[in-house]
């Protein structure tokens, strides 16, 4: 685990009556070799090998869009946004039912937890700590995973894309898109904001440095940044250094970061 010095000194956070917790979904959540929730139909037998192919190719044109930080922000703005659509339109061509969403969001073995971060969101509820996620990812896929696993705790609040169906068959999203460059954009519903209200320190988890984009670090006494590395972001290990407060190497887990973090 890499720790900033400056972060150091002010580790662990001893008040956490005035904290609440913004995190990602995938493969922050999840472990780093879990599928994400756009990728969970890929694997499912029930839809036609036609989305399979026209998905497929779409992300080989736009990940490496959405990675290249040397690219323009609006620009790749406007990739991820058309990106996403374009993906959405595939439910609604080959008629993605709800049924399939539901079959294909119970295979457990798709996604997992990241070591320690069931234990980590039980820890959160039971210490009256609200968790925030915001995910680029589709939210009927990330409720269901969290209500399986029996961890959809009333101081849980999910802002993602939640694919909408008429007669059972998708017809789109409920919300304005949101991809992983305009998190920032997202708007909180006023009965969260009103929790949120007295609470000035957050904790940020992600694992891409557009996940940073989820705080404003302006309008809080204290951002504390964590990055998780995997085989996906790892080649992004400097500038990740740079800009996250800690940064979870391969390996390291939720229990480590915990210890980090909070007094025991």
């Amino acid at each position: 685990m890499i720790i900033k010095n400056e972060i150091r000194k002010v580790l662990p956070i001893k008040d956490i009556s005035n904290l609440f917790v913004v995190a990602d979904f995938d493969r922050t959540i999840t472990n780093g070799s879990s599928k994400t929730s756009w990728s969970i139909l890929s694997e499912s037998p029930l839809v036609p090998k036609e989305y399979k192919k026209e998905r497929q190719e779409f992300y080989n044109y736009y990940r490496p869009i959405e990675v290249d930080e040397s690219l323009d922000y609006e620009y790749k703005a406007s990739q991820m946004k058309e990106w996403y659509q374009k993906h959405i339109g595939l439910f609604v061509k080959y008629k993605i039912t709800e049924e399939i969403f539901k079959n294909a969001a119970t295979d457990l073995r798709i996604m997992e937890f990241r070591p320690g971060a069931k234990e980590f969101i039980k820890f959160l509820h039971d210490n009256n700590i609200p968790l925030i996620i915001i995910s680029a990812g589709i939210g009927n896929f990330i409720e269901t995973f969290l209500t399986l696993n029996g961890c959809y705790y009333d101081n849980i609040y999910v802002s993602s894309n939640k694919i909408i169906f008429k007669d059972g068959i998708a017809v789109g999203v409920d919300t304005n898109i949101i991809h992983s460059l305009n998190k920032n954009e997202v708007s909180l519903p006023d009965n969260i904001k009103e929790k949120l209200s007295n609470r000035k320190k957050v904790l940020l988890l992600g694992d891409q440095i557009s996940d940073l984009r989820m705080v404003d670090k302006s309008k809080h006494d204290h951002v504390y940044t964590n990055c998780f590395l995997c085989d996906e972001n790892k080649s992004e290990l400097e500038a990740i250094r740079k800009q996250f407060d800690i940064v979870c190497e391969i390996g390291d887990n939720y229990f480590d970061l915990k210890k980090v973090l909070f007094s025991e």
